[in-house]
C-alpha cells in the first residue's frame, strides 16, 4: 500500500496543536462537528454504542451526546482524546479501524478520511464494524480545499526557483466518495458538499491557523527544504492579487464533503426492479413523453 501521507508526523503535529489550540483556531473543526450534528437529529433513532473514529478532538462526540442522541461514546484516535463523557479509547493509525464486526451501531468520522492512505478499505472496515442497520456519518474536505493557496505557492516557487514542490494536499472528489461508499457495502449512500469560505487579512493569517489546527502537509513526498522568506512573501502577493475582495481580505475556500450510509438490513427501502413501475415518469411529472432520436 502507497504511504500518502505520514502518519508518524500527523501525530506529532496534532499532539503539539493540542497542547497550545489558541481560541478560535479551531473555527473548522466546530463548523463542521455542528453540522454533523444537526444532520443526526433528523434520524428517528437513539444509538447506544456510538463510536468517533479519528478527528483529534471529541467535539462531534459531545454535541451529540448533548443532543440526547446517543449514549457516552467510544473512540479510535491516533493518541487519547481529551474530554469528559468518552468511554474508552483505542489507539490506531487512521488506516486502522480496531472494531469488533457489528460492535456499533454509529460511527462518525469527522476530518479524517483525507488522511487515510487506503480510503476504500477503511470505508470496508467501518462498515464491517457497524450493526446491521448502523449508521455512518463523515465529513471531510473536498477537491478544491485550499486551493487559493495551493495556487499562489505553486506560482511563486515556479517563478523564483524554476521548480514547484507539492505543499498542499490532493483531495477528494464529492462523486469519488460517493462511489467509494457503494464500493464499501454501504446501503443508502448519500454524499453532498458544503461549501465553506473563510477570509482573512493575509496568507500569513490563514498559515498560523493551518499551523494550530494541525493541518499543515503531512505528504510522505513532501519537499524538506523550507520555502525561503522571498517565496512566502510572492506567494502572499500573487494570493492577495488573485483571491482577495474588494476590502483587501483573501479567501480561502474549504469544501466540506458529508458521507452517510447504513449497513444493510432487511428492513431498509429497496430500490425497485427494472420494468416495475405503475406509472410512467412523463405521467407522473405531467410532461409530454419524447422519443430520443435513434
Amino acid at each position: 500500500m502507497e504511504q500518502l501521507f505520514d502518519h508518524s508526523l500527523l501525530r506529532q503535529r496534532r499532539e503539539r496543536a493540542l497542547a497550545r489550540l489558541e481560541p478560535g483556531a479551531d473555527f473548522l473543526i466546530r463548523r463542521v462537528a455542528e453540522d454533523m450534528a444537526e444532520r443526526l437529529m433528523v434520524v428517528e433513532r437513539h444509538f447506544e454504542a456510538p463510536v468517533q473514529v479519528h478527528g483529534g478532538l471529541p467535539l462531534v462526540a459531545d454535541l451529540m451526546h448533548a443532543s440526547g442522541k446517543t449514549a457516552e461514546f467510544s473512540f479510535v484516535d491516533t493518541r487519547p482524546v481529551p474530554g469528559k463523557n468518552i468511554k474508552a479509547t483505542r489507539l490506531a493509525s487512521p488506516d486502522l479501524v480496531p472494531l469488533e464486526p457489528q460492535s456499533t451501531d454509529l460511527v462518525v468520522s469527522p476530518l479524517a478520511l483525507h488522511l487515510t492512505n487506503d480510503t476504500p478499505g477503511v470505508l470496508v472496515q467501518l462498515r464491517h464494524s457497524l450493526k446491521p442497520d448502523g449508521l455512518l456519518l463523515a465529513a471531510t474536505p473536498g477537491a478544491g480545499t485550499l486551493g487559493e493557496l495551493r495556487e499562489a505557492l505553486l506560482a511563486a516557487e515556479s517563478e523564483l526557483t524554476g521548480g514547484a514542490n507539492a505543499r498542499v494536499h490532493p483531495f477528494g472528489d464529492v462523486r469519488d466518495y460517493g462511489a467509494l461508499l457503494q464500493r464499501a457495502g454501504f446501503a443508502l449512500p448519500v454524499t453532498d458538499i458544503e461549501e465553506v469560505v473563510v477570509r482573512y487579512s493575509d496568507m500569513f493569517a490563514l498559515l498560523r491557523d493551518l499551523r494550530a489546527m494541525g493541518m499543515t502537509s503531512l505528504l510522505t513526498e513532501r519537499s524538506r527544504a523550507p520555502l525561503t522568506r522571498s517565496v512566502f512573501l510572492r506567494a502572499a502577493q500573487i494570493y492577495a492579487e488573485r483571491f482577495s475582495d474588494e476590502d483587501g481580505r483573501i479567501r480561502a475556500s474549504f469544501p466540506i464533503v458529508h458521507l452517510s450510509g447504513w449497513a444493510p438490513h432487511e428492513s431498509q427501502q429497496k430500490p425497485l426492479k427494472p420494468g416495475s413501475a405503475k406509472q410512467r415518469l412523463a405521467d407522473a411529472l405531467k410532461a409530454p413523453e419524447q422519443k430520443l432520436p435513434r
